[in-house]
Protein backbone atom coordinates (compact mmCIF):
# COMPACT_ATOMS: atom_id res chain seq x y z
CA UNK A 1 0.00 0.00 0.00
CA UNK A 2 2.73 2.47 0.68
CA UNK A 3 4.86 1.91 -2.54
CA UNK A 4 1.34 2.46 -4.44
CA UNK A 5 0.52 5.92 -2.43
CA UNK A 6 4.37 7.07 -3.33
CA UNK A 7 3.88 5.62 -6.80
CA UNK A 8 0.69 8.20 -7.42
CA UNK A 9 2.08 10.89 -5.48
CA UNK A 10 5.71 10.48 -7.96
CA UNK A 11 2.97 10.67 -11.10
CA UNK A 12 1.10 13.35 -9.54
CA UNK A 13 4.68 15.24 -9.10
CA UNK A 14 5.12 14.49 -13.00
CA UNK A 15 1.93 16.34 -14.21
CA UNK A 16 3.63 19.34 -11.46
CA UNK A 17 6.81 19.99 -13.42
CA UNK A 18 4.69 20.07 -17.14
CA UNK A 19 3.03 22.56 -15.60
CA UNK A 20 6.30 24.05 -14.70
CA UNK A 21 7.36 24.24 -18.23
CA UNK A 22 4.56 26.05 -19.36
CA UNK A 23 4.65 28.41 -16.50
CA UNK A 24 8.44 29.29 -17.12
CA UNK A 25 8.25 30.56 -20.81
CA UNK A 26 9.11 33.91 -21.55
CA UNK A 27 7.20 36.84 -20.35
CA UNK A 28 7.21 40.67 -20.69
CA UNK A 29 9.41 42.70 -21.64
CA UNK A 30 8.57 45.12 -19.14
CA UNK A 31 10.65 43.04 -16.54
CA UNK A 32 13.53 44.70 -15.28
CA UNK A 33 16.83 42.31 -14.76
CA UNK A 34 19.17 43.51 -11.65
CA UNK A 35 22.03 42.38 -9.72
CA UNK A 36 22.07 43.10 -5.65
CA UNK A 37 25.15 42.96 -3.41
CA UNK A 38 23.45 41.80 0.18
CA UNK A 39 24.93 39.47 2.87
CA UNK A 40 28.52 39.07 0.63
CA UNK A 41 26.51 37.56 -2.13
CA UNK A 42 25.45 39.44 -5.83
CA UNK A 43 21.70 38.20 -5.53
CA UNK A 44 19.77 38.61 -9.07
CA UNK A 45 16.22 40.33 -9.09
CA UNK A 46 13.58 40.98 -11.57
CA UNK A 47 11.51 43.82 -10.94
CA UNK A 48 7.71 45.46 -13.13
CA UNK A 49 5.68 47.87 -12.23
CA UNK A 50 5.25 51.51 -10.33
CA UNK A 51 2.68 50.64 -8.25
CA UNK A 52 2.45 52.21 -4.40
CA UNK A 53 2.05 48.30 -3.03
CA UNK A 54 5.88 46.57 -3.36
CA UNK A 55 5.48 43.06 -3.31
CA UNK A 56 8.27 40.23 -3.22
CA UNK A 57 8.00 36.54 -4.96
CA UNK A 58 10.14 34.13 -3.03
CA UNK A 59 10.25 30.79 -4.83
CA UNK A 60 10.36 27.14 -4.25
CA UNK A 61 13.42 24.56 -4.15
CA UNK A 62 15.92 25.28 -6.38
CA UNK A 63 13.34 27.69 -7.82
CA UNK A 64 14.20 30.94 -9.44
CA UNK A 65 12.30 34.05 -11.52
CA UNK A 66 12.67 32.23 -14.69
CA UNK A 67 11.45 28.84 -13.13
CA UNK A 68 8.50 29.85 -10.76
CA UNK A 69 6.53 33.01 -11.85
CA UNK A 70 6.02 33.93 -15.14
CA UNK A 71 2.52 34.57 -14.93
CA UNK A 72 2.76 36.50 -12.05
CA UNK A 73 5.51 38.70 -13.24
CA UNK A 74 3.61 38.92 -16.65
CA UNK A 75 0.27 39.48 -15.08
CA UNK A 76 -0.05 40.78 -11.76
CA UNK A 77 -1.44 44.26 -11.87
CA UNK A 78 1.28 46.55 -12.54
CA UNK A 79 -0.26 49.74 -11.85
CA UNK A 80 -1.21 48.98 -8.17
CA UNK A 81 1.85 46.91 -7.56
CA UNK A 82 5.75 46.89 -7.55
CA UNK A 83 6.55 43.37 -7.75
CA UNK A 84 10.54 41.99 -7.33
CA UNK A 85 11.02 38.22 -8.06
CA UNK A 86 14.30 36.84 -6.58
CA UNK A 87 16.63 34.46 -7.09
CA UNK A 88 17.97 32.96 -3.69
CA UNK A 89 21.36 32.22 -3.22
CA UNK A 90 23.29 29.50 -4.75
CA UNK A 91 20.14 29.33 -7.00
CA UNK A 92 19.57 30.61 -11.04
CA UNK A 93 21.70 33.40 -11.15
CA UNK A 94 22.46 34.15 -8.09
CA UNK A 95 25.43 31.97 -8.32
CA UNK A 96 28.07 31.71 -7.18
CA UNK A 97 27.97 30.62 -4.16
CA UNK A 98 27.14 27.06 -5.00
CA UNK A 99 23.88 26.21 -2.72
CA UNK A 100 24.40 24.43 0.28
CA UNK A 101 22.02 23.40 3.10
CA UNK A 102 23.22 24.34 6.61
CA UNK A 103 20.30 23.90 9.23
CA UNK A 104 19.46 27.38 8.99
CA UNK A 105 19.50 27.76 5.40
CA UNK A 106 15.74 28.81 6.12
CA UNK A 107 16.98 31.67 8.10
CA UNK A 108 19.38 32.08 6.00
CA UNK A 109 17.15 32.87 2.79
CA UNK A 110 14.99 35.15 4.94
CA UNK A 111 17.40 37.19 6.02
CA UNK A 112 18.81 37.72 2.29
CA UNK A 113 15.18 38.37 1.13
CA UNK A 114 14.38 41.07 3.50
CA UNK A 115 17.96 42.85 3.20
CA UNK A 116 17.32 42.68 -0.50
CA UNK A 117 13.96 44.34 -0.15
CA UNK A 118 15.58 47.42 2.20
CA UNK A 119 18.83 47.30 -0.08
CA UNK A 120 16.00 48.16 -3.21
CA UNK A 121 14.62 51.43 -1.09
CA UNK A 122 11.34 49.12 0.22
CA UNK A 123 10.30 50.32 3.60
CA UNK A 124 7.39 47.78 3.72
CA UNK A 125 6.66 44.94 1.47
CA UNK A 126 4.17 42.20 1.29
CA UNK A 127 5.37 38.26 0.68
CA UNK A 128 4.58 35.95 -1.79
CA UNK A 129 5.91 32.66 -0.93
CA UNK A 130 5.72 29.55 -2.72
CA UNK A 131 6.57 25.90 -1.08
CA UNK A 132 10.31 26.63 0.27
CA UNK A 133 9.68 30.14 -0.58
CA UNK A 134 6.44 29.82 1.59
CA UNK A 135 8.89 28.80 4.70
CA UNK A 136 11.19 31.41 3.93
CA UNK A 137 8.09 34.29 4.11
CA UNK A 138 7.14 32.70 7.44
CA UNK A 139 10.15 33.25 9.34
CA UNK A 140 10.83 36.98 7.32
CA UNK A 141 7.23 37.99 8.58
CA UNK A 142 7.53 36.59 11.92
CA UNK A 143 11.43 38.08 12.31
CA UNK A 144 10.23 41.29 10.66
CA UNK A 145 7.10 43.02 11.68
CA UNK A 146 7.13 46.21 11.27
CA UNK A 147 8.36 45.40 7.54
CA UNK A 148 6.00 43.31 6.07
CA UNK A 149 2.61 44.48 4.95
CA UNK A 150 0.55 41.35 3.93
CA UNK A 151 1.78 37.60 3.20
CA UNK A 152 0.35 35.01 1.21
CA UNK A 153 1.87 31.17 1.36
CA UNK A 154 0.58 28.27 -0.44
CA UNK A 155 2.23 24.79 -0.50
CA UNK A 156 4.46 25.27 2.38
CA UNK A 157 4.59 23.63 5.56
CA UNK A 158 6.02 24.34 8.89
CA UNK A 159 7.48 21.09 10.07
CA UNK A 160 8.65 17.68 8.78
CA UNK A 161 6.15 14.73 8.96
CA UNK A 162 7.18 10.84 8.45
CA UNK A 163 4.99 11.01 5.71
CA UNK A 164 6.31 14.16 4.46
CA UNK A 165 9.78 12.44 4.72
CA UNK A 166 8.56 9.49 2.39
CA UNK A 167 7.51 11.78 -0.54
CA UNK A 168 11.16 13.74 -0.13
CA UNK A 169 12.86 10.27 -0.72
CA UNK A 170 10.67 8.70 -3.24
CA UNK A 171 11.72 11.92 -5.74
CA UNK A 172 15.08 12.03 -4.43
CA UNK A 173 17.05 10.52 -7.69
CA UNK A 174 16.39 12.57 -10.90
CA UNK A 175 17.46 10.17 -12.90
CA UNK A 176 13.76 8.42 -12.68
CA UNK A 177 12.09 11.67 -13.67
CA UNK A 178 11.21 11.37 -17.12
CA UNK A 179 13.31 13.87 -19.19
CA UNK A 180 10.36 16.07 -19.24
CA UNK A 181 10.19 16.14 -15.98
CA UNK A 182 13.63 17.53 -15.13
CA UNK A 183 13.83 20.06 -18.16
CA UNK A 184 12.92 23.16 -16.49
CA UNK A 185 15.93 22.93 -14.08
CA UNK A 186 18.45 21.08 -16.20
CA UNK A 187 17.86 24.38 -18.39
CA UNK A 188 19.11 26.60 -15.75
CA UNK A 189 21.87 24.07 -13.67
CA UNK A 190 23.00 21.33 -16.41
CA UNK A 191 21.71 17.76 -15.40
CA UNK A 192 24.78 17.23 -13.40
CA UNK A 193 24.59 20.14 -11.02
CA UNK A 194 20.84 20.09 -10.78
CA UNK A 195 21.10 16.05 -9.50
CA UNK A 196 23.77 16.72 -6.90
CA UNK A 197 21.86 20.56 -5.72
CA UNK A 198 18.40 18.27 -5.52
CA UNK A 199 19.45 15.45 -3.70
CA UNK A 200 21.17 17.99 -1.38
CA UNK A 201 17.79 19.68 -0.95
CA UNK A 202 16.40 16.45 -0.02
CA UNK A 203 18.78 15.59 2.58
CA UNK A 204 18.67 19.28 3.86
CA UNK A 205 15.01 19.59 4.37
CA UNK A 206 14.85 15.87 5.74
CA UNK A 207 17.10 16.94 8.57
CA UNK A 208 14.26 18.50 10.05
CA UNK A 209 12.68 15.78 10.94
CA UNK A 210 15.13 14.80 13.54
CA UNK A 211 14.27 18.28 15.93
CA UNK A 212 11.57 18.40 18.36
CA UNK A 213 8.06 17.91 16.46
CA UNK A 214 10.02 17.68 13.05
CA UNK A 215 9.72 21.64 13.70
CA UNK A 216 11.35 24.08 10.88
CA UNK A 217 9.80 27.22 12.40
CA UNK A 218 6.72 26.16 14.57
CA UNK A 219 8.14 28.19 17.38
CA UNK A 220 7.66 31.33 15.20
CA UNK A 221 4.03 31.25 13.67
CA UNK A 222 2.92 33.08 17.02
CA UNK A 223 4.95 36.26 16.37
CA UNK A 224 3.24 36.34 13.10
CA UNK A 225 1.44 39.56 13.16
CA UNK A 226 0.59 40.51 9.20
CA UNK A 227 -2.74 39.64 7.67
CA UNK A 228 -1.83 36.66 6.03
CA UNK A 229 -3.55 34.11 3.66
CA UNK A 230 -2.81 30.46 3.29
CA UNK A 231 -3.45 28.88 0.18
CA UNK A 232 -3.64 24.92 -0.32
CA UNK A 233 -4.68 22.50 -3.22
CA UNK A 234 -6.60 20.04 -2.35
CA UNK A 235 -4.79 17.64 -4.79
CA UNK A 236 -1.29 18.82 -3.61
CA UNK A 237 0.90 16.20 -4.05
CA UNK A 238 4.07 17.42 -2.13
CA UNK A 239 2.37 18.67 0.97
CA UNK A 240 -0.45 16.59 2.38
CA UNK A 241 -3.74 19.32 3.28
CA UNK A 242 -3.17 18.84 7.51
CA UNK A 243 0.19 21.13 6.93
CA UNK A 244 -2.13 24.80 5.76
CA UNK A 245 -4.35 23.45 8.58
CA UNK A 246 -1.77 23.88 10.91
CA UNK A 247 -0.45 27.08 9.70
CA UNK A 248 -4.18 28.22 10.12
CA UNK A 249 -4.66 27.08 13.26
CA UNK A 250 -0.86 29.08 14.63
CA UNK A 251 -1.11 31.91 12.81
CA UNK A 252 -3.23 34.53 14.47
CA UNK A 253 -6.04 35.80 12.60
CA UNK A 254 -4.97 33.99 9.10
CA UNK A 255 -7.39 32.65 6.67
CA UNK A 256 -7.30 29.57 4.39
CA UNK A 257 -8.48 29.26 0.72
CA UNK A 258 -8.98 25.79 -0.80
CA UNK A 259 -8.42 25.40 -4.66
CA UNK A 260 -10.14 22.14 -4.73
CA UNK A 261 -8.64 21.53 -8.38
CA UNK A 262 -5.14 23.02 -7.34
CA UNK A 263 -1.81 20.87 -6.84
CA UNK A 264 1.58 22.07 -5.78
CA UNK A 265 1.83 24.72 -8.59
CA UNK A 266 -1.80 25.79 -8.34
CA UNK A 267 -0.54 29.68 -9.05
CA UNK A 268 1.05 28.29 -12.49
CA UNK A 269 -1.91 26.02 -13.72
CA UNK A 270 -4.74 28.48 -12.40
CA UNK A 271 -2.54 31.75 -13.06
CA UNK A 272 -5.52 33.90 -13.90
CA UNK A 273 -7.78 32.61 -10.34
CA UNK A 274 -4.98 33.05 -8.08
CA UNK A 275 -3.20 36.29 -9.44
CA UNK A 276 -6.84 38.01 -8.73
CA UNK A 277 -7.12 36.32 -5.46
CA UNK A 278 -3.98 37.89 -4.43
CA UNK A 279 -4.39 41.17 -5.56
CA UNK A 280 -7.88 41.28 -3.97
CA UNK A 281 -6.28 40.14 -0.78
CA UNK A 282 -3.55 42.52 -0.56
CA UNK A 283 -5.61 45.16 -1.65
CA UNK A 284 -8.33 44.67 0.85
Amino acid sequence: MALLFLRRRLCMFTAEIKEVIRGSQPFCSSVAPGRQRVNGVDLYYEQTGRGKQAVLLLPGALGSTQTDFGPQLKSLNKERFTVVGWDPRGYGRSRPPERDFPPDFFERDAKDAVDLMKALGFSKFSLLGWSDGGITALIAAAKNPDLINKMVVWGSNAYVSQQDLSIYNAIRDVSKWSPRMRQPMEDVYGAELFARVWEAWVDGISHFVHRPEGSICMELLPLISCPTLIVHGEKDPVVPGFHPQYLLKHIKGSKLHLMPEGKHNLHLRFSKEFNQLVEDFLED
